[in-house]
């Protein structure tokens, strides 16, 4: 079959949504299928929105996916008849993140459009489902097919765990790109008024917002964290790694996940997560036993699960085996692509010729 993804920029782009574009489009050539990428410029959302004066869909595909991050420039090109099912990507709408309800009430405006000109979805979690299925207000053809997190096969032993858990002081990892919905704010905060010493490594791209991850660095040096703090940026394979075998904790306070991918490649190395219980990331991390959630923003709260886990080796222990087994009873990448790609044979076999959104409301 032959199909397409829109993108903005490039696949190597470094976040968990382009991971899981970017192993789709491997497992599907693998498959023998024809995947062109059809990439979009990146610029600022009001910039996208004029695409859609002028992009249209590619001829000769069988069908195209569309990550659902390029919303803003697909709904007029969406609207038009098309010959073969667009299907959306959907990682996490925009308007799910926290900011205020005025942009907030204007991105779900506009995704709304957008939701309501494809045909279908590939969603990472059933938050991601529910969350859009509220938006357009009935439910399209989809598949629920949950990221990849088997990149690092697990190999750490129970032994490992004990040993690395006796360690001190706490060693607590970050795993994401330092923008702010990623919370790394909310973490040294927590740092800073934990009773309890913990050394903390920052793992992520420190490009992608520079202002914010500059006045992180500044944070650092005003609340006298230089000594236990220490900013990697983004990492080869390996160091990653090395950096997850080592740490006892991942802690990513995101304001929102449409899933969390960073969680579990940490409970993989028998990791601990503490994330926040907005959006799908309590599909992930199962309270008290793998891992610890709080309210968006609650630094407090997180200083003090820190300490706890400073305190209680016995406790990290536990919750570190808790971890590994959950992260091995996810089910395989392979296993999950598998599904997506009957889902998208299916679509294509069953569309109506040029069909559309202005199509399917006439029948």
């Amino acid at each position: 079959m032959k199909l397409g993804l829109v993108i903005y920029g490039t696949l190597s782009t470094v976040s968990g949504g382009y991971l899981y574009d970017r192993k789709l489009v491997d497992y599907l050539r693998e498959q023998g299928d024809t995947v062109e990428i059809i990439s979009l410029p990146w610029r600022n959302y009001a910039a996208h929105l004029t695409d859609n004066s002028h992009f249209r869909l590619p001829d000769g595909l069988d069908l195209l996916i569309q990550d659902e991050l390029n919303h803003p420039s697909l709904i007029a090109a969406n609207r038009r008849p098309h010959p073969y099912p667009v299907i959306s990507l959907v990682h996490h709408l925009r308007c799910s993140e926290k900011r205020h309800p005025l942009p907030n009430a204007i991105y779900r405006w506009i995704e709304a459009r957008y939701l309501r000109s494809v045909d279908g979805f590939i969603f990472n979690s059933e938050t991601t489902r529910a969350n859009v299925e509220s938006i357009v207000g009935r439910t399209l053809p989809h598949v629920v097919a949950h990221p990849p997190v088997d990149k690092f096969p697990s190999q750490i032993t129970r032994q490992q765990i004990e040993e690395r858990a006796a360690a001190k002081p706490l060693r607590v990892l970050f795993l994401g790109n330092v923008i702010p919905r990623k919370g790394l704010h909310i973490l040294l905060e927590a740092i800073r008024i934990a009773r309890r010493e913990v050394t903390l490594d920052v793992v992520g791209s420190l490009e992608t917002d520079l202002p914010y991850a500059a006045k992180m660095q500044q944070a650092v040096l005003k609340f006298g964290l230089s000594s236990r703090v220490t900013f990697h940026g983004s990492v080869s394979d390996q160091r990653l790694r090395t950096l997850l075998g080592a740490a006892h904790l991942l802690a990513v306070p995101s304001s929102y996940e449409g899933y969390g991918i960073a969680y579990l490649e940490g409970m993989g190395f028998g990791l601990p997560a503490i994330g926040t219980d907005a959006g799908a990331t309590r599909e992930v991390i199962r309270e008290g036993k793998s891992g610890f959630l709080i309210s968006p923003e609650d630094a407090g709260k997180l200083a003090n699960h820190l300490d706890r886990l400073t305190g209680d080796r016995t406790l990290l222990v536990k919750m570190s085996l808790n971890a590994l087994d959950w992260y091995r009873q996810q089910p395989p990448w392979a296993e999950s692509a598998a599904r997506i790609r009957e889902f998208l044979y299916t679509q294509a076999e069953n569309f109506p010729k040029y069909g559309g959104a202005d199509a399917r409301e006439t029948k």
